[in-house]
């Protein structure tokens, strides 16, 4: 089979019926009984299901009270949860975490959650996402692809888009190099960011607020069904243009 996918057609859809996670919930337990059945199962073997970052972080306990009548309180938590401060303009602060993103305060997101508390990324996403895959595959025996997905904002570009920050069980990056284009040359240069792309399809049936965390993505390459992590997609320093 070629790297590159042969399917013509995908789906996605949102999985209802979730409710408010708390921690120490077991996230893969809770998935697992709200897809059992219709409407959002029965799940199927090279399924995809994108979660959310706010209910890994909700479940591992990563939730930090903050002041609620200061609008700038968590900003002590972005200094400690960064490595690096990439750029600071005013009261917005870009850092690099210790994963390795380059993102907006740290990710750390007081959308969604009650007043007065912050949500801080999970310590690792790649490890919360194989435990939930774990967990579907021992109870339903069914071998799916786990994506933890946040917001970003883009250098250069306006708006916001979800991205992998965690991944099990589903490619990463799909590397095309050396695979030819349609015209019959090689190509040089083309990795495509798989993960990313369907964080992206998954958000567009989530929604940023309706209150749904997770999502299932059917129809990828069952190619693309393989063990990867946040690794491939995570691009070195010496090879940063922009650093």
């Amino acid at each position: 089979m070629s790297q590159e996918s042969t399917q013509q057609r995908i789906s996605a859809w949102a999985v209802t019926g979730i409710g408010e996670i708390v921690s120490g919930d077991q996230l893969g337990d809770v998935i697992v009984e709200a897809c059992r059945n219709a409407p959002n199962g029965p799940l199927q073997d090279g399924d995809v299901l994108v979660v959310t970052q706010k209910i890994v972080s909700k479940a591992e306990g990563r939730m930090v009270e903050i002041d609620p009548d200061d609008p700038l309180s968590h900003k002590v938590l972005v200094e400690q949860e960064g490595v690096r401060v990439v750029r600071r303009r005013g009261d917005l602060i870009i850092t690099q975490t210790q994963h390795g993103f380059i993102c907006a305060n740290s990710g750390i997101d007081l959308s969604n959650v009650e007043r007065g508390w912050a949500a801080l990324l999970p310590i690792d996403s790649d490890r919360s996402a194989r435990r939930i895959r774990d967990i579907i595959r021992a109870k339903l025996g069914v071998s799916v692809g786990i994506i933890v997905s946040d917001t970003f904002g883009r250098p250069w570009r306006k708006g916001l888009t979800d991205v992998a920050i965690g991944v099990a069980g589903v490619a990463a990056v799909l590397d095309l190099r050396g695979t030819p284009d349609a015209l019959g040359r090689m190509m040089q240069v083309t990795e495509v960011c798989i993960a990313d792309e369907v964080a992206c399809a998954a958000e567009l049936v989530m929604g940023k607020s309706n209150g749904v965390p997770v999502a299932v993505v059917r129809g990828l390459d069952s190619a693309w069904m393989r063990e990867s992590s946040m690794s491939e997609i995570v691009r070195p320093p010496q090879e940063d243009l922009f650093r």
